[in-house]
């Protein structure tokens, strides 16, 4: 039982959950939870991927709708990667904190790609992105080394 209850502390603790550069949740190694992030700056939205067409970045799997678009994701990732490693942009900003980002809760702004909590924290973000994003950029590279 202490085995178990050691492991369970390990496996959700903030530690080992704030150690990762790309939000894959807990029990999954899918990047922004399997959704195609190509299709966001092709489609306009969030498109499922398809586990025919993965592609390996940061230590994480993305999934794409077409080998077209793992394609285009494989020739420049950093294109198309959410910004903060697809954690919550509002989060990261505010909170100088991680939280899991909505693939559905998104925003493109100068050609990147950003993700929200949900639609709530995205309505506070969307009150001055350009600051949030200012203060997340400075916030995000401390975060990663923590």
């Amino acid at each position: 039982m202490k085995k178990l209850l050691c492991l369970f502390i390990l496996l959700f603790s903030q530690s080992s959950f704030a150690e990762d550069a790309i939000y894959t949740g807990f029990f999954s190694n899918k990047a922004v939870d399997g959704y195609d992030t190509v299709s966001y700056f092709t489609e306009g939205k969030p498109q499922k991927g398809n586990a025919e067409f993965i592609a390996s970045y940061m230590g994480a799997d993305w999934y794409f709708s077409s080998q077209k678009n793992a394609d285009l994701f494989t020739a420049n990732p950093t294109k198309y990667a959410p910004q903060y490693g697809g954690f919550c942009a509002w989060a990261v900003a505010e909170k100088n904190d991680r939280a899991p980002g909505d693939p559905n809760q998104f925003s493109i702004v100068d050609g990147k790609l950003y993700l929200n909590y949900d639609a709530q924290v995205k309505s506070l973000w969307e009150r001055d992105i350009p600051g949030f994003i200012a203060q997340g950029d400075q916030n995000w590279p401390k975060l990663l080394k923590q």
